[in-house]
């Protein structure tokens, strides 16, 4: 399996869920200063998916992928950034890291000799109807039949799949849509790791395992934005509000 091992003394910042739709919205200024505070104090930056909502394309031309674009070309002049697939927004590519300076990593990836980095959705076994859907859209032919159609013949697809997405979880049990603890505990021995970082479930929080820790990272809805942090082999848990200026305050959940 694909790793890395840093001996930069500095923290690693990771964050997911964002599902940004908006350059006007808190939750990508508040993105923008958090980088921005960053991108000189960490050994790298790890975005695990789902950064936003929809992804149609690294040609997309409109104002959200530009100014994404933008800074995080930005940030990547200063610090590493490394990029994951979520959900939402898989068709990331080449094109976007060439132009923005990220590396697109596989998922799952492991960091430090024993940390798994992932999304977290290829876990959700339970839910065998999303695990159809997410083989579909991440096969390469799929992906390459999307991206012949007209940039807004797939805006036209995506908000078609956002609103058939809300309307099909909302009829779902919650407890399908959390990760599988036996997939987990799998995953986490064939990569020969005993700590994880994820997000997608939209349940943060900071657990023991039976070797190590696993930190879920929270959605950036509401009112509140999460993130995680490795420091000294330390995994901690932060949120911050989305009504307020990110300069270097956050509310450390972890316990200890």
């Amino acid at each position: 399996m694909p790793g890395i091992m840093s001996v930069d003394p500095r923290p690693h910042l990771f964050v997911s869920d964002l599902h940004l739709e908006s350059i006007d919205s808190r939750q990508f200024r508040r993105f923008q200063e958090l980088l921005g505070a960053w991108k000189s104090a960490a050994a790298a930056i790890w975005l695990l998916g789902d950064i936003t909502e929809l992804w149609i394309g690294d040609d997309d031309d409109g104002p959200l992928a530009a100014a994404l674009m933008a800074v995080l070309r930005e940030t990547t002049l200063k610090c590493p950034v490394y990029l994951m697939q979520g959900n939402r927004d898989f068709l990331y590519g080449e094109s976007l890291a060439r132009r923005t300076g990220v590396e697109l990593i596989p998922d799952p990836f492991r960091i430090a000799d024993d940390l798994l980095l992932t999304h977290g959705d290829a876990w959700c076994i339970d839910d065998a109807a999303y695990q159809q859907f997410r083989s579909m859209v991440r096969s390469p032919q799929w992906q390459q039949d999307i991206l012949s159609k007209s940039i807004s013949e797939r805006r036209a697809f995506g908000a078609a799949l956002r609103a058939k997405s809300r309307e099909t979880n909302a009829n779902k049990a919650a407890n399908i849509m959390d990760v599988n603890a036996g997939a987990l505990n799998a995953a986490l021995s064939a990569a020969s790791c005993d700590s994880v970082v994820h997000g997608h479930t939209h349940r943060p929080g900071l657990y023991d395992l039976a070797a190590g820790r696993r930190l879920v990272l929270g959605a950036w809805d509401g009112n509140v934005a999460w993130y995680g942090l490795l420091r000294a082999k330390r995994l901690s848990l932060h949120v911050f509000s989305l009504e307020h200026r990110y300069e270097t305050g956050s509310q450390d959940l972890s316990p200890g």
